[in-house]
């Protein structure tokens, strides 16, 4: 059996329909964890720097990068100080299916 590469089982997770629409119901949340991350990196910080300018916690900064901590508004707002980026939000029509 020869060894799959990461994408290759995704798309075949993703073939599955049940698999597909757990995905994309979180798929929100995976977007705001990319993007704390992504403040993060630029500002060269670590999840520990991060979390003590946020006056938090390391692990609680690692379960919202992991996705499994759905932030506020506030703590976004806290991230976005703490990593001297702007908060942009904005609501977009769904993409047809």
């Amino acid at each position: 059996m020869a060894n799959k590469t990461l994408e290759q089982l995704r798309k075949e997770l993703l073939a599955k329909p049940a698999v597909r629409e757990a995905y994309e119901k979180q798929a929100p949340e995976y977007a705001i964890a990319r993007a704390i991350i992504a403040a993060r990196a630029h500002a060269g910080l670590s999840q520990a720097e991060l979390a003590a300018r946020m006056a938090t916690s390391q692990p609680f900064v690692a379960r919202l990068e992991g996705g499994r901590t759905l932030p506020s508004m506030r703590t976004l707002l806290k991230v976005a100080e703490a990593t001297g980026t702007a908060p942009e939000f904005r609501l977009r029509p769904k993409r047809a299916a």
